[in-house]
């Protein structure tokens, strides 16, 4: 084996996709010491991303000062890799920064707009946003607003619109924000395809884990349905109901009305982002893997997306799980050559998770041993 390509999901709680990467590269040249091992960590926009793709990439790590949930001043990063950046929405407006202070009415999306807007002003023109554990409801407005998006009450004022305030949106220039973007392509990781608004929307799904009783979700559903009215009037987009617009509090339609964002699922903006398909090319094996894969997470998100985007290739996908429940031989109709769990003990998960990093490089080189025999 010349080239093996490992990209694995986390296991929740238990081992990190940067550990799994970590044992690949110590396991893997032990028994093929001429192996090229590409090891690509995956994160799914949440806290995190930008860690791993400082990791995947090389990148550098950019730091700057922004505006905090509550408007207040806090260090974030992004990172770099030549005119490429990752941005993680998180950093500046992410749940463990309101412990103790949920408030989705009144927090801000704003400084996710300022890293977008500090990574084009340094010559940024590929950039990767990771709609995830948000703590806000505003629709991507303080995100917008900070990249130059004026929005104006029924009196002709300014203002940056929370999740509160939506319903006095009156008129919307998106001019600046425009030309700050133009020749930028942005695409917004999002693995949920909820629609802005109603019972499947971002109040109604999302928002009580931000804080938000029974009342809120009400009122912030109600400021959503305004703010879709606001974007069809002034802009003459109809983006309620498409999937994933009501990602991160409604960031996945801001993303796509005023920041032109094109949305797509976490594993394929990672493969895109990568070059997956260019180190595929001369792979010989690819490994992947996930916490726990059954007939409902074959259609989730690392190991199905690879799976699919892997479709016509001769190269062999080998999964390495911490378990395998009922209707996980599905995997195999989507391409997945082998499944492998690491729960070598017929215990309980508590009694085998401590182990769980050793169990996996256990396992992972008993599959090496025997891809090693055939050799």
């Amino acid at each position: 084996m010349k080239k093996c390509i490992v990209i694995s999901d986390s296991f929740k709680g238990t081992l990190s996709s940067l550990e799994i990467c970590e044992i690949a590269r110590q396991s893997i040249p032990r028994f093929f010491p001429d192996c090229q091992v590409v090891a690509i960590p995956v994160a799914d926009g949440g806290e995190g991303t930008v860690e791993c793709f400082v990791q995947a990439l090389g990148a550098r790590r950019i730091t700057v000062p922004v505006t905090g949930p509550w408007g207040e001043t806090l260090p974030a990063s992004y990172c770099r890799a030549g005119q490429r950046a990752v941005i993680e929405m998180s950093a500046t407006a992410g749940l463990p920064l309101v412990k103790g202070r949920k408030n989705p009415e009144q927090t801000t999306t704003y400084g996710v707009g300022q890293l977008i807007r500090h990574a084009v002003e340094q010559g940024c023109t590929e950039l990767l946003l990771g709609l995830g554990g948000s703590c806000t409801n505003d629709g991507g407005c303080g995100c917008a607003a900070a990249v130059g998006v004026q929005f104006r009450s029924r009196n002709g004022q300014t203002f940056v619109p929370t999740g509160e305030t939506l319903d006095q949106i009156q008129r919307i220039d998106c001019s600046a924000a425009r030309a700050l973007l133009d020749g930028v392509r942005l695409v917004a990781m999002c693995d949920v395809d909820n629609p802005l608004y109603g019972p499947a929307g971002a109040a109604a799904v999302f928002a009580p884990q931000k804080g938000a009783d029974g009342e809120m979700v009400k009122r912030l559903d109600g400021q959503l349905r305004s703010l879709s009215g606001a974007l069809k009037r002034e802009l003459g987009l109809s983006l309620a109901g498409v999937p994933g617009a009501g990602a991160a509090g409604g960031m996945g339609a801001g993303c796509m009305a005023f920041l032109g964002a094109e949305l797509k699922s976490g594993i394929e903006a990672v493969l895109e982002m990568v070059e997956f398909d260019r180190h595929l090319a001369d792979a010989d094996l690819v490994i992947t893997g996930e916490g726990r894969i059954d007939c409902q997470s074959v259609q989730g998100k690392v190991i199905s997306g690879i799976a699919k985007h892997m479709r016509g290739s001769s190269v062999p996908l080998v999964a390495v799980v911490g378990g395998i429940g009922p209707g996980a031989a599905k995997a195999y109709e989507l391409g997945v050559t082998a499944m492998f769990g690491i729960d070598r003990e017929a215990v309980a998960f508590e009694e085998y998770a401590p182990r769980t990093r050793e169990n996996y490089q256990q396992t992972l080189e008993d599959i090496l041993r025997l891809i090693r025999s055939w050799a």
